[in-house]
């Protein structure tokens, strides 16, 4: 099944990403993709979708979803190093997968975050996602 990267959220302060389920009164319900567990997330839990993170390089921003397809065609099948890896082996990888992402703007701090981001989901959900653009252009069947 493809993941739709504009129903995967990530929530600030949670390790774990989350599939958007529904609207709440107070914000929205997501489910862990790690655990399945559902939760309230409050409008005020800085919540973000990953189809809307993009990344600094020196052209200008890459949407992660990209970023994460150049990823998988520079891992093939093997996890992305740890977030708990090395400054320079997540720099390393970085320059290899992204070579032109831009140092000034994009930290370790954020490779943690997207390598990560790209281990759950290679393990909890797919690195197969869809286009929400191109389905937007597609004409409805009736």
């Amino acid at each position: 099944m493809k993941t739709d990267l504009s129903k995967i959220l990530t929530v600030k302060g949670q390790g774990s990403l989350f599939t958007y389920i529904a609207r709440s009164k107070s914000g929205a319900i997501a489910e862990s993709i790690r655990d399945g567990k559902r939760t309230n997330l409050a409008a005020t839990s800085g919540i973000t979708t990953l189809y809307d993170i993009s990344i600094y390089t020196s052209e200008g921003e890459v949407k992660l979803q990209e970023v994460f397809e150049r990823m998988h065609k520079a891992l093939g099948e093997e996890a992305a190093p740890s977030p708990k890896a090395s400054s320079e082996q997540l720099v390393s990888f970085f320059e290899k997968a992204l070579p032109d992402y831009d140092r000034d703007r994009f930290y370790v701090s954020h490779m943690k975050k997207v390598t990560d981001w790209y281990n759950q989901l290679r393990e909890f959900a797919s690195l197969d996602f869809t286009d929400p653009e191109a389905e937007a252009e597609a004409p409805e069947e009736a």
